[in-house]
Parts: structure tokens; C-alpha cells; sequence
């Protein structure tokens, strides 16, 4: 039996760097990071992957940041999409709550004008019109999926799998391609005009669902206290992993991709932030040389995924684009199967 077909996508959220336990950043926000994008570019071309950034609207406006995307986009091996952070994107309507930090929280009016804003700074500075969206700090709902349609945006990856906090959730939502629902984004629907491409995540077991259940009764309540979660984690019974190379190693990376690979996912999906590039930036990835390990984790996935399956390197919307050539590969309201001959 042959090497399975797999599409491998990696998402760059690019935008502005701060102590993320701090006060959201408004104005002259530091986009020192992105010196370091030329650099992560040729290291992706070096093992043949497509990256996809995500710009917000500190990097579009700003002229280092937006030349260097510029210049990636003119090379065709890199694409641009948008990515809305309420709290440094104009016009502005007050200090940024936590609630308010999540644009699924937003009113819809404000969202329109943030996003059109944001999409005309990307493409006067940068030259692309975005055809793929990322929420800040993750969220989706279905009228904001209606809107991005509307402004030719075909592909969403703002959801998050197995993930809720106070303001938001994404339980249950399919963790594979989908086509969602206007009525309620983390549902598969009939409309086909922008699909959901979620990063990869699950746990180092393969009955995702049930780990996710076990994994969520142990992180609230009572027994909560006595961190089982984090017992299970150093014993490695039970792990939930995403595929980023700011929050997990290369191994545990690994076994998730062999998981997905096992369940014939069609895409595996990589995510980091362009913050996370230069050291101590954000509080999320504290150690020296974050440029070089985050590399090196990517390195040592790609290999490993290689060795396993038969790989296509792909943008966001280039992905998409080959999933919709295939109905089968794409979730619909009729129909949850899908196949993994891309």
C-alpha cells in the first residue's frame, strides 16, 4: 500500500509584538519582528513550503514590514491574507476589552470597518487583495463569515479545535475542512462560497473526542485543583497537542501527525506568530534562539511527515482550491466523510 496524498499548510499570524499579560497595544505598536521574515521565507523555500501570512494591520502599515511582504508576494512562493487584531486596527471605539480583544465579540458594524480598513491598507501598501482571513485571538460566527465572503475572502482559519476560554468556544467544531454554516460557524452548511480550514490539534490518542471530554471535566471544577491535566501531560497519557512549533516539540508534533495521517486527514496545518521569531517577545515562547528552535521543530515535522506520506506544499487558498477540485475532501451539512485522494 502506497504512501497516503497530504497537503501541508503553514500559517504565519503576522503582526506586532508585546507582553501578551499586558494591556493590548494601540498605537505605535513594535513590529521589530518582522526583520526576521526574509530569513523564516528562505528557510521555508529551503524545504519547499508555501507559507501563508496573515497580516494585521501594525505590519500592513508599516513600510519595512509591508516592502518585505511585498517582496514575497511579487516571488509568488508566499501568499498574504488578513488578520484583524480589534485593538490596533482602525477606526477605534475605545480602549479594547478582553472580550472586545476576540472579533467574534465585536458588534457586526464595527467588524465591517475594521476589516475593510484593513484589507484596503493590505492593498495599498502590499498589493494584494486577501482571499484568506485569520480572527485575532481565534473566533468565528456565521455572520462574519458572511461578511468575508462578501469582501472575496474563500478561505477562513479562525477556528480553534477543542478550544473555549470565558469569551469563546470552539467545541465541537469539525477539525478537518468544512463548509460552515451562516447560521453557526462551527457547523458544517450548504453554502461552498468560503471554507473553514482549521489548524491541526487533537491529542496523542486517537479517540479524539472522547480524550476531549475526558481532558475538559479535568480542567474545570473542583478536581481541577489538583492539576490532573498536568499529571497526565508529564505522563504522557494524555496530551492535547496543536501543530505549532511555539507550543509544542517536534515529537509530540509528530505523533499527532502520524494520528491525522492514520485518519486520513487531507491536510495537516502548521501555525505560529511572527512574534514568536524574535526572543522574549510575548511571554508564549521564553527561551533563547526561538528563531532557530522554532526552525528546527518545523524541520523535523516536515521530515517526518515526508517519510509517511506523499506531500504537497500549499498556501492557504491553494489548498483550499484543491480540496474544493475533490467534494469528498470537504465537510458538508450533507455529507461528513472525506478522502484523502487529493
Amino acid at each position: 500500500m502506497g504512501k497516503p496524498n497530504v497537503l501541508f499548510v503553514l500559517t504565519i499570524d503576522t503582526e506586532e509584538e508585546w507582553q501578551w499579560s499586558e494591556e493590548f497595544p494601540q498605537h505605535d505598536c513594535s513590529v521589530q519582528n518582522v526583520k526576521q521574515l526574509p530569513a523564516f521565507q528562505a528557510f521555508c523555500e529551503s524545504l519547499g513550503i508555501r507559507p501563508t501570512y496573515f497580516v494585521d494591520y501594525a505590519v500592513a502599515n508599516d513600510a519595512q514590514g509591508s516592502a518585505i511582504l511585498r517582496e514575497f508576494v511579487h516571488t509568488k512562493k508566499a501568499e498574504v491574507g488578513a488578520h484583524l487584531h480589534p485593538w490596533c486596527n482602525p477606526p477605534y471605539f475605545g480602549k479594547t476589552t478582553e472580550a472586545e480583544s476576540h472579533v467574534i465579540n465585536l458588534p457586526e458594524e464595527q467588524v465591517i470597518q475594521k476589516l475593510d480598513e484593513l484589507n484596503r491598507v493590505i492593498s495599498e501598501k502590499i498589493g494584494v487583495t486577501p482571499r484568506s482571513f485569520r480572527s485575532g485571538r481565534w473566533g468565528m460566527k456565521g455572520k462574519t463569515l458572511e461578511l468575508l465572503a462578501s469582501r472575496g475572502i474563500t478561505v477562513d482559519s479562525s477556528v480553534y479545535p477543542f478550544y473555549e476560554n470565558d469569551f469563546f468556544h470552539c467545541k465541537g467544531a469539525p477539525v478537518t475542512p468544512y463548509y460552515p454554516s451562516f447560521d453557526n460557524a462551527l457547523t458544517p452548511g450548504a453554502q461552498q462560497n468560503i471554507m473553514e480550514l482549521p489548524v491541526t490539534a487533537g491529542f496523542n490518542t486517537t479517540h479524539f473526542s472522547m480524550a476531549d471530554k475526558v481532558h475538559t471535566a479535568l480542567s474545570s471544577g473542583i478536581i481541577s485543583a489538583i492539576k490532573p491535566v498536568g499529571i497526565l501531560w508529564h505522563t504522557k497519557l494524555l496530551r492535547k497537542i496543536y501543530l505549532s512549533p511555539e507550543l509544542t516539540h517536534s515529537e509530540d508534533m509528530n505523533t499527532l501527525v502520524d494520528i491525522c495521517l492514520d485518519k486520513k486527514y487531507p491536510v495537516i496545518h502548521m501555525y505560529l506568530h511572527s512574534s514568536s521569531l524574535i526572543d522574549g517577545a510575548t511571554g508564549l515562547l521564553n527561551i533563547n534562539d526561538a528563531f532557530g528552535t522554532i526552525c528546527e521543530r518545523i524541520s523535523k515535522v516536515v521530515s517526518h511527515l515526508q517519510e509517511k506520506a506523499d506531500v504537497s506544499f500549499c498556501t492557504i487558498t491553494e489548498a483550499a482550491t484543491r480540496l474544493k477540485a475533490v467534494p469528498t475532501a470537504v465537510q458538508t451539512c450533507a455529507e461528513g466523510q472525506y478522502s484523502h485522494e487529493l
